[in-house]
């Protein structure tokens, strides 16, 4: 008689440069582990960050776990979630013979509303207790997005917004991205300065510190000197707010009552996005397997810790003999030719009525060859004035 699968879930996150970013992650499975007392929980890393994600399958199955719950520490599916983590689970569960389940992003939630909106309302607390009341109709609410080369994933942000604009009743909102697509945070800042409202509240919907929170707090301030009538609040990240907590236990949960479901309706390897015809059914693939680990947390930065990435070029690195790995970026086509592709053979084609189910891991054939020639697929607004290419100015 067969025994009953010993369970346990794997949070699977992208990794940081920045250390404070890392040791923020770990306590979504310390909180995870508060909720769930009698399932393993574990973490990992897809690049910059130690344990890798493979690091703590290996601890799950030491504790005896056979099957793993897998749940990407992503808020929105882009290709992190879609592509780079279920080739990482796919490499491991061929290579180990364990069985992982893989579920679906946090998402839009009612709960990660209500994270949200929580730190929005402790910006403006802060705000009104410090300089005095401002009117709702006054006040301008900018969420800032990862920003990704997934057209549907950035759309999320802009529904984000709506949903805390109508929530609060602001007067105007508006969105912006860290990086990769447009508008990026200055010039998204920029064009929200000039439509005369007193407040603009800066609210990255991001789970973690990192470089990139850094830098929308300091194009915020660098903003705000340019416009020194105009209120600037910067409020929270998410963090390990307990609604967030709650959301990550949901998505376990989905895949024991097998309820995972993933947006595919506006994937853009399913069906013909706008712009981005030429990548249906591209193969599912990592990029990540040449940073898998490196930098360890960058223990050696000068920043101690809470580094935003500025120190991270050649001649810095060659004058104070660190090691130099570069900044991944997706901003340019090809950053990255000439390292690894684990493609596993799958590729994301939805024809023919083909339901694209995410609460298993694919059932794909495992055998894979390192594909030196591997490369980005361009992103398409790579060149838009507002958009990756000006990070370059910066």
């Amino acid at each position: 008689m067969n025994q009953p699968d010993k369970i346990g879930i794997m949070v699977c996150g992208h990794g940081s440069r920045n250390q404070n970013a890392a040791r923020e992650f770990s306590t979504v499975a310390e909180g995870l582990r508060d909720v769930m007392p009698d399932v393993p929980v574990e973490y990992g890393y897809l690049e910059f960050c130690n344990p890798v994600i493979s690091v703590g399958l290996d601890r799950l199955r030491e504790q005896g776990v056979t099957r793993v719950l897998a749940v990407p520490g992503m808020l929105f599916a882009a290709g992190h979630a879609k592509n780079d983590i279920p080739s990482v689970l796919n490499t491991y569960a061929a290579q180990h013979g364990v069985r992982i389940d893989y579920g679906r992003e946090l998402g839009i939630d009612p709960k990660m509303m209500r994270a949200a909106a929580d730190r929005i309302q402790a910006a403006v607390d802060e705000a009104n207790a410090e300089h005095g009341q401002v009117a709702k109709e006054d006040t301008l609410l900018m969420v800032v997005g990862r920003g990704s080369s997934d057209p549907d994933a950035n759309s999320n942000i802009s529904k984000v917004m709506r949903l805390l604009w109508e929530g609060f009743g602001f007067g105007w909102g508006e969105v912006c991205y860290s990086g990769v697509t447009f508008p990026l945070v200055e010039p998204g800042l920029e064009h929200a300065a000039r439509l005369g409202y007193k407040r603009v509240i800066v609210a990255p919907y991001f789970l973690f510190t990192g470089v990139l929170i850094k830098r929308i707090y300091k194009y915020t301030d660098d903003v705000a000197e340019r416009f020194p009538d105009i209120q600037f609040c910067k409020a929270g990240y998410l963090g390990n707010h307990d609604q967030v907590i709650a959301t990550f236990r949901e998505r376990a949960m989905e895949i024991i009552e097998g309820q995972t479901a993933m947006n595919c309706a506006m994937c853009k390897y399913r069906a013909q996005v706008l712009g981005f015809e030429d990548q249906v059914g591209l193969p599912q693939e990592s990029h990540h397997h040449h940073v898998e680990g490196i930098g360890g947390g960058l223990e050696n930065c000068p920043c101690k810790g809470d580094c935003d990435a500025s120190c991270r070029n050649p001649d810095f690195c060659a004058e104070h003999d660190l090691p130099f790995t570069p900044v991944h970026s997706h901003a340019a086509p090809n950053p990255l030719d000439g390292e690894y592709d684990h493609s596993h053979g799958h590729s994301h084609d939805h024809s023919g009525g083909h339901s694209h189910d995410h609460g298993h891991l694919h059932g794909h054939g495992h055998g894979h060859a390192h594909d030196h020639g591997h490369t980005h697929h361009p992103y398409p607004h790579a060149d838009h004035p507002h958009g990756p290419r000006s990070m370059e100015k910066s």
